[in-house]
């Protein structure tokens, strides 16, 4: 298999981004926690009403053999997976997040293209991971 092209694509993409917890918290706060719950347990103010149950978000590294599913998470906040929730998807946040381009690596150590917020959000949850 030729990897030749890893190199240059990571070059053209630029380095990682720093990430910034902080700001990945109050992201949270402003966009998540109505149905994650302030402590991302799923249990938000308007979780009864939703069906399906908003995910425990402390459990996704759990649920995933131990390893934090970032493509995955990236993907879902940014609209290129949408998942179904209360009869229709959950809210697609990828426009609220734009911003500066930005590269994290996924789980399976491949780039994942997003923006600099999503990069932030998700450092924040990785952190509350249990």
């Amino acid at each position: 298999m030729n990897t030749g092209w890893i190199p240059l694509l990571l070059a053209l993409a630029g380095p990682l981004q720093a990430q910034d917890m902080v700001e990945g918290h109050a992201l949270y706060t402003d966009y998540c926690a109505r149905c994650h719950g302030d402590k991302a347990d799923g249990m938000g103010p308007l979780a009864a009403s939703l069906n399906p149950q908003p995910s425990d978000l402390t459990a996704l590294a759990a649920g995933n053999e131990g390893r934090f599913p970032v493509a995955r998470v990236a993907a879902r906040i940014d609209g290129r997976d949408p998942l179904v929730a209360h009869g229709s998807p959950m809210p697609v946040y990828g426009d609220f997040f734009e911003g500066q381009d930005a590269v994290i690596k996924a789980e399976t150590g491949q780039p994942v293209f997003t923006s600099q917020p999503v990069v932030d959000l998700i450092a924040y949850l990785q952190s509350l991971q249990r």
